[in-house]
């Protein structure tokens, strides 16, 4: 199993360790050229540079990797994204791509790294960089977390967050016919935010309204199923992507959508406000649906908003 050790901005990691209950961040890249390819669920080491000596300053888990407008990526995350600002943002970014020689198109779209459940360490727990990291990288590197320098690195990580007591619900456990031992490589699952749900539904279906397949990212809206103060998860699949107007609508119970992935309009809109006309035509359609079938919506979480939030 590999981890990504990345080399780490000192004043992004400076920033998050001052936050309080941070349960998700984005590392993000000034740059979408280059995808990152590490495997969801595994760990995501933040390394310091040289001036810092390589320490690993903290970890964190792998959720997805997504490319997002800058405004799109901080309306998301907000502080999470190691900036005080949108303004502070982009100010950075422009700095980096300044000292870079950035080749690419003016573009406000940056590559990020979206990460979950992150562990960030005060400068007395810092754990060594690796011995054998290749100073010419300036990115970040896969390590197999099994042997060797990885193994060490991680190992050090969970002493340092007590992680052994913590996880919940481990997806795969790497473990000898001995049974398990003290810093046996775990995936966990890692839990959504409100960020990571957002981006994650909006990802899950193309970036297109369900209903009406408008494609504008600033009219687009991840929307629980089941609402999030009535215990609905931060999951994909209690989550459906739509147009803003109609995400009002969803919630107040004048649209649903049923177990047959149908969408109902209720008659309570023409009763209530006198119209309507402009949402009726949709009220039969089939909805469009992700690819994966675990990311469809969830025809339990679909049945309570038919029953407790829907105006039939």
């Amino acid at each position: 199993m590999n981890g990504t050790i990345a080399i780490t901005d000192f004043g992004w990691y400076e920033f998050l360790l001052s936050q309080q209950n941070i349960d998700e961040v984005n590392f993000w890249t000034p740059s979408a050229h280059f995808a990152f390819r590490g495997e969801a669920a595994s760990p995501f080491f933040f390394k310091l540079k040289t001036k810092y000596d390589n320490k690993i300053c903290g970890f964190a888990y792998v959720a997805k990797y997504s490319k997002l407008p800058d405004w799109l990526a901080w309306d998301s995350f907000n502080l999470k994204n190691g900036c005080p600002s949108l303004e502070s943002m982009r100010l950075k970014i422009h700095k980096i791509r300044k000292s870079i020689a950035y080749q690419g198109k003016n573009s406000n779209e940056i590559g990020c790294i979206l990460l979950s459940q992150p562990h960030f360490f005060k400068e007395h727990e810092w754990i060594e960089g690796p011995k054998d990291w290749q100073k010419a990288n300036l990115r970040y590197a896969y390590y197999d977390i099994c042997s060797g320098e990885g193994l060490r690195i991680w190992n050090e990580c969970l002493l340092r967050s007590e992680l052994k007591q913590s996880v919940e619900r481990p997806l795969i456990t790497l473990l000898d016919n001995e049974g398990p031992r003290y810093g046996s490589p775990q995936l966990i699952n890692p839990r959504l935010g409100q960020g990571l749900f957002r981006i994650s539904v909006l990802d899950a279906y193309s970036r297109a309204c369900t209903v009406t397949n408008e494609h504008s990212l600033p009219a687009l809206e991840a929307c629980h199923i089941k609402a999030y103060e009535q215990n609905g998860p931060h999951e994909i699949s209690n989550g459906i992507l739509l147009r803003s107007d109609l995400h009002g609508l969803f919630d107040q119970g004048y649209i649903t959508v049923t177990e047959k992935y149908n969408l109902e309009v209720s008659a309570r809109l023409k009763l209530d406000f006198d119209n309507g006309k402009t949402y009726y035509p949709f009220h039969g359609k089939q909805i469009s649906l992700p690819i994966k079938e675990e990311h469809k919506p969830s025809k339990i979480f679909l049945k309570w908003h038919n029953e407790e939030k829907y105006l039939s």
